[in-house]
């Protein structure tokens, strides 16, 4: 994921946040709000529940590594945030790219 893919303004987290459209699963909840940009941009919130920071980095690095390679599945004029869960941190990758995989097929 390249840096300028990335949401990192609080207000815009807010607001896809606050008056975005909610997905939630087992390990993972997303937020998708649509634009006008044909390009989806991404951010990524793990809470400290979740652990210390190397455990929320390398939460962080999974996420990045499945948004990635499942690039199709996401659609082209939508901001998303996706929220990790606490209970995330006990899961594997693949129980990680199956959830994130089915809230896609979701949306």
């Amino acid at each position: 994921m390249k840096r300028y893919e990335m949401v990192k303004k609080h207000e815009d987290f807010n607001e896809i946040i606050n008056h975005g459209q909610k997905l939630g699963g087992k390990y993972i909840i997303i937020f998708s709000k649509s634009k006008e940009y044909p390009k989806p941009n991404f951010g990524i919130a793990i809470g400290k529940k979740c652990g210390n920071a190397v455990v929320r980095n390398k939460l962080k690095r999974r996420i990045r590594n499945i948004i990635d390679n499942n690039r199709l599945l996401f659609k082209n004029n939508k901001n998303y945030i996706i929220m990790v869960k606490g209970s995330a941190n006990n899961a594997t990758f693949q129980e990680l790219k199956q959830d994130l995989i089915n809230l896609l097929r979701k949306d």
